[in-house]
């Protein structure tokens, strides 16, 4: 079994400075568990303390049933894949696989076992006698992986391993991770700054900011409930458009006014919204619940926003929308067939039922 458990952790530097702050945090056996957020949130941090290449300054970490806090990082039983792969220039990719098994006095037989078992499941069985000067930027992190997985560890760590990759075969990486982690079936925890990546892998995501966990859920409850604002910004691609207004009540109805446009609010959301009458709060809706009238058969009155079109940015399969209402902006994710005309008036629709809330004061959410 190789759950992980970190029980207020934190880490703070010589200069003060509190990099993660009373982190708490179970990672179940068999789990993917993502760590994201921007640069400097605490992530890499976090990881190398599981890890045993940081010092955490109080807490407790648990591998398995064992505290590890004093426990160096060669006998955590964990494996750490990095972003700049970190292999022996001098070295054949056999040896390279195979180095950390010839440390610990391995027969030759099961070293040879290992690593050609590791090279045919990552695809570079034929790649085995070259150096890493031969290899392509993802043939190197097929290595790295490839070097973690001979050791069989309990735990696998991943530091941002496809952050130096181009675009292209980023996706394809991620692929075979997920194809790896079927076959492994082990632990596996997972840093990026990369909302897609976390998405797409990851079990549960960890959102961090400042050293702190803002919230940790499965892909889909993070995506579609955020805890507040941050966490709502945060993921999703394009970002989640935000705008200031104020909740007013007329003839029993509640509505959001911006200033420049309002919109009714369905009636499942009076309730919570009813003690923010009269007062600003923050709307925040995604690019793919707003819709360019036109497309929308019977529309809601009381959902149209008339807005000015500034860009028209053509993304494949889909088209943004960068809408100006004079007051707000905010971006539509609409079909490739609709080309509206720049700098052109235009009305869009919003999904009221998409929406979401946040206070102004707190940034959490509201509903």
């Amino acid at each position: 079994m190789a759950q992980i458990s970190l029980e207020n952790v934190s880490k703070t530097y010589k200069t003060g400075f509190e990099a993660v702050k009373h982190f708490k945090l179970g990672v179940e056996n068999r789990e993917f568990m993502v760590m994201v957020g921007p640069s400097g949130c605490g992530k890499s941090t976090t990881l190398r303390m599981i890890a045993g290449l940081e010092e955490i300054s109080e807490g407790k970490i648990w591998i398995g049933n064992r505290l590890v806090n004093d426990v160096p990082a060669k006998d955590r039983n964990i494996a750490m894949v990095f972003q700049n792969y970190s292999l022996y220039p001098h070295m054949t990719v056999y040896e390279n696989m195979s180095f950390g098994l010839r440390l610990r006095k391995y027969p030759k037989i099961e070293i040879d076992r290992r690593v050609y078992e590791a090279a045919e499941i990552l695809g570079i069985r034929s790649m085995i006698e070259r150096r890493p000067r031969q290899l392509s930027g993802g043939e190197r992190q097929r290595v790295a992986l490839g070097r973690a997985i001979v050791r069989k560890p309990e735990v696998f760590l991943f530091d941002e391993p496809l952050s130096n990759l181009d675009a292209k075969m980023r996706v394809q990486m991620r692929t075979e991770i997920h194809k790896l982690r079927t076959r492994l079936q082990t632990t596996f925890v997972y840093v990026t700054h990369d909302q897609t990546e976390a998405l797409t892998l990851g079990d549960r995501i960890c959102v961090m900011k400042g050293g702190v966990i803002q919230q940790c859920a499965d892909p889909i409850t993070i995506y579609d409930r955020p805890v507040n604002l941050f966490v709502a910004g945060f993921i999703g691609t394009p970002p989640i458009s935000t705008m200031v207004g104020r909740i007013i009540k007329k003839e029993r109805r509640y509505y959001f006014d911006e200033g420049k446009f309002k919109v009714k609010l369905v009636e499942d959301m009076f309730k919570a919204l009813s003690a923010y009458e009269d007062k600003d709060v923050v709307l925040g809706i995604r690019a793919e619940d707003i819709y360019d009238k036109l497309f929308v058969s019977e529309a809601p009155p009381d959902n149209i926003v008339r807005a000015t079109c500034e860009v028209v940015e053509p993304m494949g399969s889909d088209v943004y929308l960068h809408l100006n209402t004079g007051k707000s902006h905010f971006i539509a994710r609409v079909g490739s067939h609709n080309r509206p005309e720049v700098n052109r008036d235009m009305d869009v629709v919003f999904d009221m039922n998409k929406v979401h809330f946040f206070d102004t004061s707190s940034e959490l959410t509201i509903i």
